[in-house]
């Protein structure tokens, strides 16, 4: 299957892409990523910081295509961000080294860079963090120099500075970033941005744009569309040149996906809209839902520059999903091993997916009650001190913390089975149950009930098992 995705924009090796699938990788060919293990909520603060660049490390130029018979520009795309939320970063100077692209390309600088020679400074007066809020600040205008050849290429380099962090300034890694321009011709199709729907009613219908244009110097002989929609979406419109696929969620989050092809030729500057505009409705049980739409330039051919060939509709909707903490009630006598199973459960109404992140719903940290041991631990669960911070072995931690998948469907369950061993006969030994967010430790703006986000585990109850 695939995997809905999410990107941290770190250098590429370790990016997380913000693509519908974070755990559906094979059928959607998307990538998946690792969950970190989230900081507790009575962890000190983390003070550490990194000030990052996000640029992308290999862009195509073409070399024709322009209806004025010259090259087409193309808009190169930069950022900056930092690590930690905890910092307020200001005052950000990207530097831009384009000596590396002479001959080979010609940059048009934005009113936000000071150019020299072949180096420019960029402010970036306000430096954030990464979330679905972000973007690049940097836009810079690329297109092949004159009578420069296909093949040809060059290297621009970047370096960033900021104000602010631990130490009051921060400091991008040095010669870590830099983009490849490529000058070469091909069909380079392009998907419109397409934008979010908020504060939608469940049952609703919404219809979502779809535009795509040949932004290439080659024509495209027909075309392939990926489409995939988050398990509160129904796609109304069907098209007969696609097929349809629901999957039933097993080990990833339901979905359905549409692979199409269409055979329309689209030479340089068309443009393509679908027969029949695309609708789609939320469902009953949708929070925030979202289409993945990709294309692919049709024969074989590989697109000029292929960032541009996907998109997402986003589509909130007004919904609750009511998440309960569930304890146990265990006993034995002194030596005997029991089994305590703390879990979840998502009341409903909606279900919810990290499909961009991929990180848990939700975190389960289980105190451990007084008088027994842990001998067995459930898989998804690591061990920490009492104060959450690292504990060096997985049994005999006094506290643990437990993933939930990046999913949950209404009306449904997860439990953590720990085998505990009892040291001591403690009457009424209890040990707290408590849901978070993955990271930090407020509410989940989405529970109407927080009241039932914590439980007991119970060994040895006075008043019944």
């Amino acid at each position: 299957m695939a995997h809905f995705l999410g990107e941290r924009m770190r250098p590429d090796s370790a990016r997380r892409a913000g693509r519908l699938g974070a755990c559906v990788a094979a059928a959607a060919g998307l990538l998946t990523v690792g969950i970190a293990i989230p900081a507790s909520a009575d962890e000190p603060v983390d003070q550490t910081d990194q000030l990052w660049i996000h640029a992308p490390s290999e862009q195509n130029l073409p070399v024709g295509g322009g209806s004025d018979g010259e090259a087409q520009s193309r808009s190169l795309d930069i950022g900056l961000y930092h690590d930690n939320n905890n910092f307020t970063v200001t005052d950000g100077r990207l530097s831009v080294d384009i000596s590396g692209i002479a001959g080979v390309a010609e940059v048009t600088w934005p009113d936000n860079c000071t150019p020299s020679g072949t180096t420019a400074v960029c402010d970036v007066p306000e430096v954030p963090i990464i979330d679905d809020n972000y973007s690049k600040q940097v836009h810079l205008t690329v297109r092949a120099a004159e009578n420069a050849a296909v093949g040809a290429h060059g290297r621009i380099t970047y370096g960033a500075v900021a104000t602010g962090g631990p130490t009051g300034t921060l400091e991008a890694p040095l010669d870590s970033f830099d983009t490849t321009l490529t000058l070469s011709g091909g069909p380079d199709l392009s998907l419109g941005d397409i934008a979010p729907v908020k504060n939608a009613q469940p049952g609703s219908t919404h219809t979502v744009p779809f535009t795509l244009t040949n932004k290439g110097d080659e024509r495209s002989e027909g075309f392939s569309v990926r489409m995939l929609a988050s398990y509160g979406l129904d796609l109304v419109t069907r098209y007969p040149e696609c097929t349809y696929l629901t999957t039933d969620g097993e080990g990833y989050a339901p979905m359905t996906e549409a692979t199409c092809t269409f055979d329309q030729v689209l030479e340089p500057g068309d443009s393509f809209t679908l027969p029949e505009p695309m609708r789609v409705t939320l469902a009953s049980h949708a929070y925030a839902e979202r289409l993945d739409i990709s294309v692919e330039p049709g024969n074989g051919a590989t697109d000029l520059a292929d960032e541009d060939n996907y998109t997402v509709a986003r589509l909130d909707a007004v919904n609750t999903a009511d998440f309960e903490a569930r304890g146990a009630r265990v006993a034995g006598a002194a030596d005997d091993t029991v089994t305590a199973a703390p879990g979840f459960r998502n009341n409903g109404p909606a279900w919810l997916g990290n499909l961009g992140s991929g990180d848990p719903v939700a975190v389960l940290d289980f105190t451990v009650p007084e008088g027994v041991t842990v001998t067995a631990v459930p898989d998804d669960c690591e061990p920490r001190t009492l104060g959450g911070g690292y504990y060096p072995k997985r049994t005999g931690a006094p506290r643990y913390a437990c993933e939930l998948p990046y999913w949950t469907l209404p009306d449904t369950a997860h439990a953590f089975p720990f085998k505990l061993r009892i040291d001591q006969v403690v009457p009424d030994a209890t040990g707290k149950v408590v849901l978070r967010p993955s990271f930090g430790s407020a509410p989940f703006p989405f529970d109407p009930n927080p009241e039932n986000n914590t439980a007991e585990v119970v060994v040895n109850p006075t008043s019944g098992v």
